[in-house]
């Protein structure tokens, strides 16, 4: 939908923040555990007469400040909608998702953007405790698969709960969030429901729980990032969604 944008509003939006709407006009909103009824959408450019030139303006972002009475924005407003987003550690250090991970709620991390691409820094902060708290905004639907990265194997040597033994030294460092399965004797790859929750050396990996498929002896452990998922606005914070209506 387009939306007017508070003149000369001080505050950059970027394609791909959330926004809110302010006694009509649209603001940015920076969102991390959640607030029941803020959310409005997505920002996804605008265009404005430029102050300056008397130009019509197109872009890719809000540039702070902009003394335009006519702004509106572009905004993904369906609560419906799903994203691709990246997924983070904290700030823009990229990590990992796992399969476990489908259907639960994690925080959101308020980036700032870049004036450069226009593009927003906003991210999905990467769970290592599977909260389930209904306040989180954002809604795991599933994982990006053309991204992944295989970061490697090891052989299973033995278990205690949920931490892993493995049979020689890895070449690598498991990611913590990685997905982590193995493979059965035909081949077929095996999803274990899990984790790297920590490592504890080269041999030793934590997961945050033991494996709803038990490793086989000897089996090949696959360690898999997923830096990207795909996700919706929680249900319940977005201000179509909810009962309330927030100014």
């Amino acid at each position: 939908r387009e939306l007017p944008i508070t003149y000369a509003y001080a505050t950059n939006i970027f394609y791909g923040d959330f926004v809110t709407l302010v006694r009509g006009d649209l603001q940015r909103i920076s969102v991390t555990t959640g607030v029941v009824g803020t959310l409005m959408g997505v920002f996804l450019g605008c265009r404005y007469t430029n102050p300056v030139t008397k130009q019509l303006t197109f872009s890719q972002y809000w540039p702070a400040s902009t003394a335009a009475g006519d702004a509106v924005a572009i905004v993904c407003d369906d609560p419906d909608t799903v994203f691709k987003a990246a997924m983070v550690s904290g700030t823009t250090v990229i990590a990992s998702a796992a399969r476990c991970m489908i259907g639960q709620n994690l925080a959101a991390v308020n980036n700032t953007g870049s004036a450069t691409t226009g593009n927003s820094a906003n991210a999905v902060l990467a769970d290592t405790s599977l909260a389930l708290t209904a306040a989180l905004p954002i809604r795991v639907m599933g994982l990006v698969p053309e991204t992944a990265v295989a970061l490697g194997t090891g052989t299973y040597a033995s278990i205690s709960t949920a931490t892993v033994t493995l049979a020689s030294a890895l070449s690598f460092t498991p990611m913590v969030g990685c997905d982590v399965g193995s493979l059965a004797a035909n081949g077929q790859y095996i999803a274990s429901g899990s984790y790297v929750s920590s490592v504890t050396n080269s041999t030793t990996v934590v997961l945050n729980a033991a494996p709803l498929v038990a490793f086989a002896s000897g089996a090949t452990i696959v360690f898999t990032q997923y830096p990207e998922v795909l996700v919706k606005i929680n249900f319940g914070l977005h201000k179509y969604y909810a009962g309330t209506a927030v100014a």
